[in-house]
């Protein structure tokens, strides 16, 4: 995507609004990648894209990436989790505040034009969230 010259800086974005379209990446990349996983069934498909999109499981899917993070990331990641307000009750206040801010970061770097990037992120969301999950059921 390239960014409209009118549009504002980057910089400029509030949290929330990266984190409003950050959400939507996100959601896309879930769906995306759960396709093309070869799952058909639309059930599934919605029940499956919560283990990825639940507030809860992105503010676990996060420890994995904060390690990656570059300076300018973790400053756009800090803004959006201290622009969160109210949360809802499926996740405590930390959860949906950190979840907040990864949207926020998958947002910037969807309007900042990098791809190469977010698929990057996205995929070592994904490895530690998998990976978290496979090691919680060999606890049980």
């Amino acid at each position: 995507m390239t960014t409209n010259p009118n549009s504002p800086a980057l910089v400029e974005y509030s949290g929330a609004a990266l984190a409003y379209l950050g959400d939507a990446v996100m959601e896309t990349l879930v769906r995306q990648m759960l396709v093309m996983r070869g799952i058909g069934n639309a059930g599934k498909l919605s029940a499956l894209s919560l283990d990825y999109v639940r507030a809860t499981n992105q503010s676990r899917g996060l420890e994995g990436l904060l390690p990656h993070l570059t300076e300018e990331e973790s400053a756009v990641y800090h803004r959006g989790r201290n622009a969160a307000g109210a949360h809802p009750k499926s996740a405590s206040v930390n959860d949906y505040r950190r979840a907040t801010g990864l949207e926020a970061l998958f947002g910037y770097l969807h309007l900042k034009g990098d791809a190469a990037r977010l698929e990057e992120l996205f995929a070592i969301y994904v490895r530690y969230l998998e990976g978290e999950s496979a090691n919680a059921d060999e606890e049980k």
